[in-house]
């Protein structure tokens, strides 16, 4: 494709819609590394039927609903204002708890309310965590890390600055964790490898994903753009560097 074609099938990608956490329009158009640990396994080796169970951040239910958990007994959060429409409108007629919240420090529900909270992908006070879990309850939360697309993210934007902590890690995070009244019981991370096998997977990624691509758009990085498509012609794909880690935490301090 010659440039003028490229910007115009690169700006479609960049105004696609996008809600729930559904990722499934690019899924053969990446290559991920898998993780040396299953998320999925983990809750399920810990929720019980009898739980009463929070789910932090559930985009649009796509996975808790794989859980197949009492509905009467499940709750969620969600901030994104498309989000919350698709969860009350998924999950509320199940019996369903949806709840929309606009920060991390004060969740909408009772102390000590949960057996279990888990949590994929989201941000979280530990304060309040602490605050909701019965005592001796769980806290499950896999993480982006700090340097989760760094070395991509400095590549495509010129004059680029952090918005998540390059310290935002296992180490630290279970420190922090600790402090707050809870024991370790599971602590791992990595650094998984993920391929573009096309410049405009990574467009539709990096507009959604904001907070990692600060100010982001095909018209500011089209020259930084057209050389990684230069590169995916070379060799078939662009390669970058992921940064994962999971903690299963319980409450052991009221």
């Amino acid at each position: 494709m010659k440039n003028k074609e490229l910007r115009k099938y690169w700006l479609l990608e960049e105004q696609r819609s996008f809600k729930g956490w559904d990722f499934s329009y690019i899924k053969n158009r990446t290559v991920e590394e898998p993780l040396p640990w299953d998320y999925d396994k983990i809750i399920r080796q810990h929720l019980k039927t009898n739980h009463i169970v929070l789910d932090m951040g559930t985009g649009g239910g796509e996975y808790l609903l794989t859980l197949k958990h009492p509905y009467t007994k499940t709750y969620v959060t969600e901030g994104y204002p498309p989000n919350v429409a698709l969860c009350n409108e998924k999950l509320t007629p199940l019996g369903i708890t949806v709840k929309q919240v606009f920060g991390d420090n004060k969740l909408p529900f009772k102390d000590g309310m949960f057996d279990i909270i888990i949590n994929r992908h989201e941000s979280f006070d530990i304060n309040e965590v602490h605050r909701l879990l019965k005592p001796k309850g769980l806290f499950v939360t896999q993480q982006v890390g700090g340097l989760n697309n760094k070395e991509l993210s400095k590549f495509l934007i010129k004059g680029f600055r952090e918005i998540i902590s390059s310290g935002y890690t296992l180490e630290n995070t279970q420190v922090l964790i600790k402090s707050k009244g809870f024991s370790i019981l599971k602590a791992e991370e990595y650094f998984p490898r993920v391929k573009f096998l096309d410049v405009g997977s990574l467009v539709y990624l990096a507009k959604i994903i904001e907070w990692e691509f600060p100010n982001f758009s095909v018209e500011k990085c089209f020259e930084q753009l057209c050389a990684l498509h230069s590169t995916i012609e070379k060799q078939g794909f662009v390669e970058s560097k992921q940064h994962r880690f999971i903690i299963v935490s319980q409450k052991i301090k009221a």
